[in-house]
């Protein structure tokens, strides 16, 4: 009797073994990233274009993630392209291709100006970053 209980206790067992097994694996694709710059010049004059470095650092790397890109100018005027010359519309996703990119803003007028970047990956997550531009005309009183 002992002899029958164990077997059907190991049998019960292994049985939950493999059922708690799955032949499906889990990959993980979703991953943390943030976005930073190399330090961007703070003050800008009318006409003057300003580059933008920037390198996206994912904490794990999954091959089909994707990344976009938007702006929008909360404050001032001006003209944000890409490395390629491609301008950006405010508020429109844009594909990034790599993880270190170039921008370009360009300054149209003489007033403080601040664009905020949203980069999402194709997971949903997001992340946010801000540049601020000083007016870099000088007035001289006599």
């Amino acid at each position: 009797m002992k002899r029958f209980t164990a077997n059907i206790f190991y049998t019960m067992l292994l049985a939950g073994v493999v059922c708690a097994c799955s032949s499906r694996l889990d990959v993980e694709q979703a991953y943390e990233y943030t976005i930073t710059t190399l330090p961007i010049k703070k003050s800008i004059s009318v006409d003057e274009t300003v580059e933008i470095r920037c390198q996206l650092n994912r904490t794990g790397y999954y091959k089909p993630a994707e990344y976009y890109i938007r702006y929008f100018q909360s404050s001032g005027k001006g003209v944000l392209k890409d490395s390629q010359g491609n301008t950006f519309t405010p508020n429109d996703f844009v594909k990034l291709e790599n993880d270190t990119f170039r921008l370009y803003y360009t300054s149209q007028c003489k007033d403080q100006q601040q664009l905020d970047f949203t980069i999402r990956d194709n997971f949903g997550q997001e992340s946010a970053l801000s540049v601020d531009f000083t007016n870099n005309t000088s007035t001289s009183t006599k």
